[in-house]
């Protein structure tokens, strides 16, 4: 059982009992129960700065809480080359002997114990250093701890299990760190997606106006300059509705220079639902996706509706083409890796690289999986991708 799986099954237990109690509505009275609250709650709140990482901030302000489930004297914690980033009690003079044991404890990834380091009044106390080790990263630092004479096997294993408690909730931080490197080196990715057709043709079309009506290819540069402002800004993994609709109209603009009366274009915006949370660039992929496969290769052009309503807790978002469409069956065998490569009816030659997976992956993962893309479409009836988003999501905004 890895670390981070063994904090988030006691996480579960802990819950699980803190349901129960308020549900019996029981009274904590006994010193059993006393001391089980007591540590739980205790243990919560070491969670809340260690799920930000080890660092000097949190490391000062889960160290209080770490002294307390530890019951030692003194307790501190190190990085993993040693430097001391909190100390949580008396006898801070102690702590330049931890240097020596902590650097021996990250090269074993074993405790060090060092019994009477001290002369005078302190050379009675036990320093002992833990390494915490991540299994995923290795030695994140280390937990020392200061005790009145030689401890005994119960609690050695009670700082072990406090020092394992800590290694789970950073290494939660860590997997917390790795989805937001991975989110931004998706919208990269997504960002680079966009340019080669889009940008090409867009171009192109502004080329064709610079002469025969000079004033309508200065407002299309000006739409393009804004579009790949957005599109290619370095703040933030998320946007609100509004901006990406301004967005998206920037590039219906410069697609209907291109296309002219072939494309047209209906909206339908709820006002309530302007200001929701939602991932950066998550509606320009699907719009880019109904023109290109949807209309570009008809003889006829056709229509773009957006969609945005209100529904309860959530925000719908549609963006639906009258367009070629695709086999349902490519959606339910190779789920939207179809839609994005061009191997569908629809996207036959030319690759698109549209990036609805991306876009399905990044709603799953900010809002959960009941919040991926969901794909409605046959040979010749059109496609309409639908999204839900949560009008509001702790710990997301943009």
């Amino acid at each position: 059982m890895t670390t981070a799986f063994a904090v988030v099954v006691t996480a579960s237990l802990i819950a699980g009992a803190l349901l129960i109690w308020r549900r019996t509505r029981r009274v904590v009275t006994t010193p059993a129960e006393r001391a089980v609250h007591s540590a739980l709650h205790t243990a919560s709140l070491a969670a809340i700065p260690l799920r930000r990482g080890l660092t000097e901030q949190s490391a000062q302000e889960a160290a209080p809480h770490l002294r307390a489930l530890t019951g030692a004297e003194a307790l501190t914690l190190l990085d993993a080359d040693g430097a001391l980033l909190a100390w949580e009690g008396p006898h801070a003079e102690l702590a330049e002997y931890f240097t020596e044991a902590a650097g021996r404890a990250v090269a074993n990834e074993r405790p060090v114990l060092v019994t009477g380091p001290c002369r005078g009044e302190h050379g009675g106390r036990t320093l002992i250093a833990q390494p915490l080790l991540i299994e995923s990263t290795g030695v994140a630092g280390v937990l020392g701890v200061v005790t009145t004479g030689k401890p005994g096997p119960g609690w050695l294993g009670a700082v072990a299990e406090v020092a394992r408690y800590a290694c789970g909730q950073l290494e939660l931080a860590e997997l917390d760190a790795s989805r937001a490197r991975l989110d931004r080196a998706e919208v990269r990715a997504l960002r680079a997606q966009i340019s080669p057709h889009f940008i090409y043709n867009a171009l192109n079309t502004i080329a064709s106006f610079v002469r025969t009506d000079p004033t309508r290819a200065r407002e299309l540069i000006l739409e393009f300059a804004d579009f790949t402002r957005y599109s290619f800004r370095a703040a933030g993994e998320f946007t609100v509705l509004a901006d990406e609709l301004r967005n998206i109209e920037r590039y219906l603009a410069l697609e209907r220079a291109r296309f002219g009366d072939a494309l047209e274009v209906r909206l339908r915006i709820a006002p309530e639902v302007l200001g929701v949370v939602l991932p950066f660039l998550a509606l320009q992929p699907l719009v880019e996706n109904a023109v290109r496969h949807g209309l570009a290769r008809t003889t006829h052009g056709g229509t773009v509706s957006i969609v945005a309503a209100d529904a309860g807790t959530d925000c719908v978002i549609s963006v639906e083409d009258d367009g070629v469409g695709m086999d349902p069956e490519l959606l339910r065998s190779g789920a939207l890796d179809a839609v994005d490569t061009g191997t569908g009816p629809a996207g036959s030659g030319e690759s698109a690289h549209i990036g609805l997976a991306n876009v399905d992956d990044r709603l799953r993962a900010a809002f959960g999986n009941s919040y991926g893309l969901v794909v409605e479409t046959a040979p010749g009836a059109g496609t309409k991708v639908s999204l839900r988003v949560p009008k509001f999501r702790a710990g997301i905004r943009a």
